[in-house]
Protein backbone atom coordinates (compact mmCIF):
# COMPACT_ATOMS: atom_id res chain seq x y z
CA UNK A 1 0.00 0.00 0.00
CA UNK A 2 1.23 3.49 -0.83
CA UNK A 3 0.20 7.06 -0.17
CA UNK A 4 0.42 8.87 -3.49
CA UNK A 5 0.23 12.60 -4.17
CA UNK A 6 -1.35 12.99 -7.60
CA UNK A 7 -0.32 15.79 -9.91
CA UNK A 8 -3.74 17.02 -11.01
CA UNK A 9 -4.57 20.56 -12.16
CA UNK A 10 -8.13 21.51 -11.19
CA UNK A 11 -7.93 25.12 -12.40
CA UNK A 12 -9.83 24.58 -15.64
CA UNK A 13 -12.17 21.74 -14.71
CA UNK A 14 -15.80 22.40 -15.62
CA UNK A 15 -18.89 20.64 -14.23
CA UNK A 16 -19.61 19.29 -17.72
CA UNK A 17 -16.18 17.66 -17.94
CA UNK A 18 -17.46 14.69 -19.99
CA UNK A 19 -19.35 14.76 -23.31
CA UNK A 20 -22.27 13.08 -21.54
CA UNK A 21 -23.07 15.89 -19.10
CA UNK A 22 -25.31 13.63 -17.03
CA UNK A 23 -22.48 11.14 -16.58
CA UNK A 24 -20.30 14.01 -15.34
CA UNK A 25 -22.99 15.17 -12.92
CA UNK A 26 -23.49 11.64 -11.65
CA UNK A 27 -19.79 11.65 -10.70
CA UNK A 28 -19.89 15.26 -9.52
CA UNK A 29 -22.60 14.29 -7.05
CA UNK A 30 -20.57 11.30 -5.87
CA UNK A 31 -17.49 13.52 -5.52
CA UNK A 32 -19.15 15.47 -2.72
CA UNK A 33 -19.34 12.29 -0.61
CA UNK A 34 -15.59 12.07 0.26
CA UNK A 35 -15.74 15.54 1.83
CA UNK A 36 -17.85 14.04 4.60
CA UNK A 37 -17.39 10.29 4.53
CA UNK A 38 -13.60 10.38 4.63
CA UNK A 39 -13.37 12.31 7.95
CA UNK A 40 -16.05 9.98 9.30
CA UNK A 41 -14.13 6.89 8.17
CA UNK A 42 -10.94 8.20 9.72
CA UNK A 43 -12.65 8.76 13.08
CA UNK A 44 -14.21 5.29 12.97
CA UNK A 45 -10.86 3.71 12.15
CA UNK A 46 -9.15 5.53 15.03
CA UNK A 47 -11.80 4.20 17.42
CA UNK A 48 -11.53 0.69 16.01
CA UNK A 49 -7.74 0.82 16.14
CA UNK A 50 -7.94 1.72 19.83
CA UNK A 51 -10.09 -1.39 20.41
CA UNK A 52 -7.82 -3.66 18.36
CA UNK A 53 -5.44 -5.79 20.48
CA UNK A 54 -1.76 -4.93 20.02
CA UNK A 55 -1.04 -8.47 18.85
CA UNK A 56 -2.54 -7.55 15.45
CA UNK A 57 0.49 -5.46 14.59
CA UNK A 58 0.19 -5.82 10.82
CA UNK A 59 -3.43 -4.71 10.85
CA UNK A 60 -2.52 -1.71 13.01
CA UNK A 61 -0.01 -0.67 10.33
CA UNK A 62 -2.51 -1.23 7.53
CA UNK A 63 -5.04 0.98 9.31
CA UNK A 64 -2.49 3.79 9.47
CA UNK A 65 -1.88 3.58 5.74
CA UNK A 66 -5.61 3.36 5.04
CA UNK A 67 -6.13 6.58 6.99
CA UNK A 68 -3.29 8.27 5.11
CA UNK A 69 -4.74 7.31 1.73
CA UNK A 70 -8.23 8.46 2.69
CA UNK A 71 -6.84 11.80 3.88
CA UNK A 72 -5.32 12.35 0.45
CA UNK A 73 -8.61 11.42 -1.24
CA UNK A 74 -10.33 14.06 0.89
CA UNK A 75 -7.90 16.78 -0.13
CA UNK A 76 -8.12 16.02 -3.83
CA UNK A 77 -11.91 15.80 -3.99
CA UNK A 78 -12.24 19.02 -2.02
CA UNK A 79 -10.17 20.77 -4.69
CA UNK A 80 -12.34 19.27 -7.44
CA UNK A 81 -15.59 20.10 -5.63
CA UNK A 82 -14.63 23.75 -5.23
CA UNK A 83 -14.60 24.07 -9.01
CA UNK A 84 -18.06 22.52 -9.33
CA UNK A 85 -19.56 24.70 -6.59
CA UNK A 86 -18.04 27.84 -8.11
CA UNK A 87 -19.77 27.14 -11.42
CA UNK A 88 -23.18 28.03 -9.97
CA UNK A 89 -24.71 25.24 -7.89
CA UNK A 90 -25.27 26.79 -4.44
CA UNK A 91 -28.02 24.30 -3.58
CA UNK A 92 -25.45 21.55 -3.08
CA UNK A 93 -24.79 22.96 0.39
CA UNK A 94 -28.24 21.92 1.62
CA UNK A 95 -27.61 18.26 0.84
CA UNK A 96 -24.05 18.34 2.12
CA UNK A 97 -25.08 19.76 5.49
CA UNK A 98 -27.56 16.92 5.96
CA UNK A 99 -24.88 14.32 5.15
CA UNK A 100 -22.46 16.00 7.55
CA UNK A 101 -25.02 15.88 10.36
CA UNK A 102 -25.84 12.24 9.64
CA UNK A 103 -22.22 11.30 10.32
CA UNK A 104 -22.13 13.37 13.48
CA UNK A 105 -25.17 11.43 14.72
CA UNK A 106 -23.68 8.08 13.69
CA UNK A 107 -20.56 8.78 15.72
CA UNK A 108 -22.44 10.19 18.71
CA UNK A 109 -25.33 7.75 18.93
CA UNK A 110 -24.38 4.49 17.25
CA UNK A 111 -22.04 1.72 18.40
CA UNK A 112 -18.56 1.04 17.12
CA UNK A 113 -19.94 -2.16 15.59
CA UNK A 114 -22.51 -0.24 13.56
CA UNK A 115 -20.06 2.44 12.45
CA UNK A 116 -17.48 -0.11 11.41
CA UNK A 117 -20.10 -2.23 9.61
CA UNK A 118 -21.29 0.90 7.77
CA UNK A 119 -17.68 1.76 6.92
CA UNK A 120 -17.07 -1.78 5.66
CA UNK A 121 -20.26 -1.50 3.62
CA UNK A 122 -19.05 1.72 2.07
CA UNK A 123 -15.68 0.19 1.27
CA UNK A 124 -17.45 -2.79 -0.34
CA UNK A 125 -18.59 -0.43 -3.08
CA UNK A 126 -14.97 0.36 -3.98
CA UNK A 127 -13.99 -2.74 -5.99
CA UNK A 128 -17.13 -2.68 -8.20
CA UNK A 129 -16.61 1.05 -8.77
CA UNK A 130 -12.96 0.46 -9.69
CA UNK A 131 -13.97 -2.19 -12.21
CA UNK A 132 -16.57 0.20 -13.62
CA UNK A 133 -13.95 2.90 -14.20
CA UNK A 134 -11.20 0.68 -15.57
CA UNK A 135 -13.15 -1.87 -17.59
CA UNK A 136 -16.57 -0.51 -18.53
CA UNK A 137 -16.51 3.28 -18.95
CA UNK A 138 -14.36 3.91 -22.03
CA UNK A 139 -17.32 5.16 -24.10
CA UNK A 140 -18.26 7.72 -21.44
CA UNK A 141 -14.66 8.82 -20.94
CA UNK A 142 -13.86 9.41 -24.63
CA UNK A 143 -13.29 13.14 -24.98
CA UNK A 144 -13.54 13.77 -21.23
CA UNK A 145 -11.30 16.17 -19.31
CA UNK A 146 -8.13 14.22 -18.53
CA UNK A 147 -7.68 15.86 -15.12
CA UNK A 148 -11.15 14.82 -13.91
CA UNK A 149 -10.62 11.30 -15.23
CA UNK A 150 -7.25 11.11 -13.47
CA UNK A 151 -8.85 12.07 -10.14
CA UNK A 152 -11.46 9.36 -10.36
CA UNK A 153 -9.25 6.59 -11.70
CA UNK A 154 -6.53 7.26 -9.12
CA UNK A 155 -9.09 7.35 -6.31
CA UNK A 156 -10.88 4.18 -7.40
CA UNK A 157 -7.56 2.37 -7.89
CA UNK A 158 -6.53 3.16 -4.33
CA UNK A 159 -9.97 2.14 -3.06
CA UNK A 160 -9.32 -1.23 -4.64
CA UNK A 161 -5.84 -1.34 -3.15
CA UNK A 162 -7.10 -0.95 0.43
CA UNK A 163 -10.35 -2.86 -0.16
CA UNK A 164 -9.83 -5.44 2.60
CA UNK A 165 -8.79 -3.28 5.58
CA UNK A 166 -12.27 -2.48 6.94
CA UNK A 167 -13.41 -6.04 6.33
CA UNK A 168 -10.43 -7.52 8.18
CA UNK A 169 -10.88 -5.10 11.04
CA UNK A 170 -14.60 -5.77 11.42
CA UNK A 171 -14.11 -9.54 11.31
CA UNK A 172 -11.23 -9.36 13.79
CA UNK A 173 -13.16 -7.29 16.31
CA UNK A 174 -16.67 -8.68 15.95
CA UNK A 175 -16.55 -12.10 14.25
CA UNK A 176 -14.12 -14.19 16.27
CA UNK A 177 -16.36 -17.12 17.27
CA UNK A 178 -18.48 -19.34 15.03
CA UNK A 179 -21.69 -17.65 16.20
CA UNK A 180 -20.18 -14.18 15.74
CA UNK A 181 -19.05 -15.11 12.24
CA UNK A 182 -22.67 -16.01 11.40
CA UNK A 183 -24.43 -13.16 13.20
CA UNK A 184 -21.90 -10.34 12.86
CA UNK A 185 -19.59 -11.53 10.08
CA UNK A 186 -22.50 -12.20 7.74
CA UNK A 187 -25.88 -10.81 8.83
CA UNK A 188 -24.75 -7.65 10.62
CA UNK A 189 -22.08 -6.97 8.01
CA UNK A 190 -24.76 -7.18 5.31
CA UNK A 191 -26.94 -4.86 7.38
CA UNK A 192 -24.11 -2.32 7.46
CA UNK A 193 -23.66 -2.67 3.71
CA UNK A 194 -27.36 -2.10 3.03
CA UNK A 195 -27.35 0.93 5.32
CA UNK A 196 -24.38 2.44 3.47
CA UNK A 197 -25.79 1.75 0.00
CA UNK A 198 -29.24 3.10 0.87
CA UNK A 199 -27.91 6.15 2.71
CA UNK A 200 -25.32 7.25 0.18
CA UNK A 201 -27.38 6.16 -2.82
CA UNK A 202 -30.25 8.42 -1.75
CA UNK A 203 -27.85 11.28 -1.04
CA UNK A 204 -26.00 10.97 -4.35
CA UNK A 205 -29.23 10.75 -6.37
CA UNK A 206 -30.58 13.87 -4.67
CA UNK A 207 -27.45 15.88 -5.48
CA UNK A 208 -27.37 14.55 -9.05
CA UNK A 209 -31.03 15.46 -9.53
CA UNK A 210 -30.33 18.99 -8.29
CA UNK A 211 -27.30 19.44 -10.56
CA UNK A 212 -29.12 18.17 -13.64
CA UNK A 213 -32.28 20.15 -12.87
CA UNK A 214 -30.21 23.33 -12.55
CA UNK A 215 -28.79 22.75 -16.02
CA UNK A 216 -32.14 21.74 -17.53
CA UNK A 217 -33.70 25.04 -16.48
CA UNK A 218 -31.60 26.67 -19.21
CA UNK A 219 -32.08 24.01 -21.92
CA UNK A 220 -34.02 24.06 -25.15
CA UNK A 221 -36.52 21.28 -25.89
CA UNK A 222 -33.93 19.42 -27.97
CA UNK A 223 -31.28 19.76 -25.27
CA UNK A 224 -33.75 18.55 -22.65
CA UNK A 225 -34.50 15.44 -24.71
CA UNK A 226 -30.77 14.74 -25.06
CA UNK A 227 -30.30 15.21 -21.32
CA UNK A 228 -33.05 12.70 -20.58
CA UNK A 229 -31.53 10.18 -22.98
CA UNK A 230 -28.08 10.71 -21.48
CA UNK A 231 -29.34 10.06 -17.95
CA UNK A 232 -31.10 6.88 -19.02
CA UNK A 233 -27.86 5.64 -20.60
CA UNK A 234 -25.92 6.38 -17.41
CA UNK A 235 -28.49 4.57 -15.25
CA UNK A 236 -28.49 1.49 -17.52
CA UNK A 237 -24.71 1.43 -17.56
CA UNK A 238 -24.42 1.62 -13.77
CA UNK A 239 -27.04 -1.07 -13.14
CA UNK A 240 -25.51 -3.42 -15.69
CA UNK A 241 -21.96 -3.23 -14.42
CA UNK A 242 -22.34 -2.48 -10.70
CA UNK A 243 -25.35 -4.49 -9.56
CA UNK A 244 -23.94 -8.04 -9.97
CA UNK A 245 -20.79 -7.18 -8.01
CA UNK A 246 -22.76 -5.43 -5.28
CA UNK A 247 -25.07 -8.43 -4.89
CA UNK A 248 -22.00 -10.60 -4.34
CA UNK A 249 -21.34 -8.67 -1.10
CA UNK A 250 -24.46 -10.31 0.36
CA UNK A 251 -22.82 -13.74 0.32
CA UNK A 252 -21.74 -15.22 3.69
CA UNK A 253 -18.47 -16.12 1.97
CA UNK A 254 -17.72 -12.59 0.74
CA UNK A 255 -14.09 -11.56 1.16
CA UNK A 256 -12.79 -8.52 -0.75
CA UNK A 257 -9.24 -9.84 -0.56
CA UNK A 258 -10.17 -12.46 -3.15
CA UNK A 259 -11.22 -9.97 -5.82
CA UNK A 260 -8.93 -9.85 -8.87
CA UNK A 261 -7.62 -6.40 -9.83
CA UNK A 262 -9.42 -4.64 -12.69
CA UNK A 263 -7.60 -4.55 -16.00
CA UNK A 264 -4.78 -1.98 -16.10
CA UNK A 265 -5.15 -0.80 -12.51
CA UNK A 266 -1.62 -1.74 -11.36
CA UNK A 267 0.01 -0.02 -14.31
CA UNK A 268 -2.17 3.04 -13.82
CA UNK A 269 -1.25 3.42 -10.15
CA UNK A 270 2.43 3.21 -11.07
CA UNK A 271 2.01 6.49 -12.94
CA UNK A 272 1.34 8.24 -9.60
CA UNK A 273 4.39 6.81 -7.88
CA UNK A 274 7.98 8.00 -7.75
CA UNK A 275 9.21 8.53 -11.29
CA UNK A 276 5.69 8.39 -12.72
CA UNK A 277 4.30 11.09 -14.98
CA UNK A 278 1.23 11.86 -12.82
CA UNK A 279 2.62 11.88 -9.29
CA UNK A 280 4.36 14.34 -6.98
CA UNK A 281 5.93 11.52 -5.00
CA UNK A 282 4.78 8.90 -2.54
CA UNK A 283 5.41 7.10 0.70
CA UNK A 284 5.55 3.33 0.39
CA UNK A 285 4.75 0.47 2.75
Amino acid sequence: MQVRAPKIDYANIRPDWAPNREFAHDRNAASTIPTYVEPYLIKVMHRAKAALPAEHADLHKQIDWFIAQESQHLRQHNAFNRRVRAAGYPGIAHFEEKLKQDYVEFLDKRSLKFNLAYSEGFESMGPPAAALWFEHSDDFLAGADAEAVALWKWHMAEEFEHREICHRLFMTLFARTRWQRFWNGWLYRVYGFICAVAHLGAYSRSVRTYLIATDRARMSAAELKQSQDNLKAVSRHTRRHMLPSLLAVLSPFYNPAHKPPPRGIVEYLARFEKGGDMGLGNQAH
